[in-house]
């Protein structure tokens, strides 16, 4: 769930980007319809850098276990020897 939302999130920052380089490089500015969709596509991405970067930081902070490195499950796993 949480790598398809981080796909979508990607994908849409680069037609938010095609957009923006459209009206910045192309002939965006001069068709009314393409220069909103571009200021909207600007507003865009913003939002979306803000949300890749919360939803990555929250991935990242769920992993993190509190003792100085990442989720390790075996770590806590003692063996035993056993002596004649």
């Amino acid at each position: 769930m949480g790598f398809g939302i981080i796909i979508l999130l990607r994908v849409l920052f680069a037609a938010s980007m095609v957009f923006i380089i459209g009206y910045v490089f192309g002939g965006f500015s001069k068709n009314p319809s393409l220069r909103t969709i571009t200021k909207i596509a600007s507003i865009l991405v913003i939002v979306l850098f803000i949300a890749a970067n919360v939803i990555l930081t929250r991935i990242a902070v769920r992993q993190w276990n509190g003792n100085g490195h990442w989720c390790d499950r075996n770590h806590e796993v003692k063996t035993e020897v056993q002596r004649p």
